[in-house]
């Protein structure tokens, strides 16, 4: 089995949205299609990839660095021991060669990009869904029938008044969805708490609804915010500081009882490690959004989840960030808590299969080979536009 053909390109998904730290004006993502001379059911075998939302396309670290390093490695270097299929993780060392420890930023969305791919590949030539293979590879061999999602946004929109942020929320609990997820920090504390109540008044109970900060707060304002909203009972609050300030994380953790999300901007099994160790993380209540795609892929996802085992940490307390077909098999074959969604924005590369709907705050996967975009047409007409058949 051989790459025939590897092929790149930059999408944009700009909006006028906001979170509390940057506007998604000039957000843009890397999509890519790695062809193969494998062929199953008579077609030939193609796999393809793209990065989560929040950070920008990797068109240069793709090009430039890892593509090439792909492009040249011996074939066999790529391949299991069957020589029939790709392997991630030989495939993983491979676009690591020569890469120093640390300096874990851009370098390990481009390398997600292109282990996603593999992964679709990988599936695809074994002709089952992707959570039925990491089931048996990497869980207990039957995946979750369905996985608990949520519905993100909230965001700060030019102009955009409570009434409106009501309206989103009322959306979604139309759609399918029971728990949703708002953004704060942009505003002052009493502002975004009246943001939070119209909200609650929606979903009806606050422990539907989760808050995130994306890590704009010093620590006097962290704990302010906590004060602020434990009297609601929320179902978390998310990223209060930096993603890698631990010692603000363990001291809001010691402050605030409730439920407290962070991890998707953590990029290793280090860091993760360090959160753990460091973070004041509560392994009874407390939730990690490591990102399948921006940290360095599914083969690193699963070095985190031994880390995880390591400290004592079951599975379900994992939602990733992402918000995609790729984070919802990876939820529904290794046993997490749910996965992340985005109905209304960040199309088409957020949401799920266009057959399996949102029902009661769950989703099933279809039962298509790979990771199952396939069954997303818009999708589709987007890499097919940019990339070719």
């Amino acid at each position: 089995m051989r790459i025939t053909d590897i092929r790149e390109a930059r999408v944009s998904i700009a909006s006028d949205i906001a979170n509390a730290y940057i506007s998604f004006a000039t957000m843009d993502v890397s999509i890519l299609a790695i062809t193969t001379d494998a062929r199953v059911a008579g077609r030939r075998v193609v796999g393809y990839g793209f990065n989560s939302n929040g950070r920008y396309a990797q068109s240069g670290l793709l090009r430039e660095r890892f593509l090439p390093r792909l492009r040249d490695a011996e074939p066999s270097a790529l391949l299991d021991d069957s020589g029939h299929n790709l392997d991630p993780f030989r495939v993983w060392s491979v676009l690591m060669a020569n890469e120093k420890p640390g300096g874990h930023g851009e370098r390990s969305v481009a390398v997600g990009i292109i282990d996603m791919a593999i992964w679709d590949i990988v599936a695809k030539v074994e002709n089952v869904p992707l959570a039925q293979l990491l089931a048996e590879r990497h869980g207990d061999g039957r995946p979750d029938a369905r996985v608990a999602v949520y519905a993100a946004g909230g965001y700060y929109h030019p102009g955009k008044p409570i009434q409106g942020l009501q309206d989103e929320m009322r959306d979604y609990l139309e759609l399918g969805y029971t728990c949703t997820k708002m953004k704060i920090g942009a505003v002052p504390l009493a502002e975004d708490l009246e943001r939070v109540e119209a909200a609650i008044d929606i979903v009806g109970d606050a422990g539907r609804l989760a808050v995130d900060a994306n890590g704009r707060f010093g620590l006097r304002t962290a704990l302010a915010f906590a004060d602020g909203l434990a009297p609601y009972g929320m179902r978390w609050y998310e990223e209060a500081g930096d993603p890698l300030d631990y010692a603000l994380q363990q001291q809001l953790s010691e402050h605030y009882a409730l439920p407290t999300a962070t991890g998707e901007n953590l990029f290793s099994h280090q860091d993760v490690r360090n959160l753990l160790r460091y973070g004041g993380m509560r392994p009874d209540r407390d939730i990690l959004q490591m990102d399948p795609v921006l940290g360095y892929g599914l083969v690193e996802y699963l070095r985190m989840l031994e880390v995880l085992r390591a400290h004592g940490w079951s599975s379900r307390q994992c939602i990733p960030h992402g918000g995609h077909q790729f984070a919802l098999n990876i939820a529904a074959g290794l046993k997490l808590g749910g996965n992340e969604s985005y109905p209304r924005v960040f199309a088409p590369f957020g949401g799920f299969a266009d057959s399996t709907p949102i029902e009661e705050g769950q989703v099933a996967l279809p039962q298509v080979p790979g990771i199952g975009f396939e069954d997303k047409r818009e999708l589709m007409k987007v890499f097919e536009s940019h990339l070719g058949r």
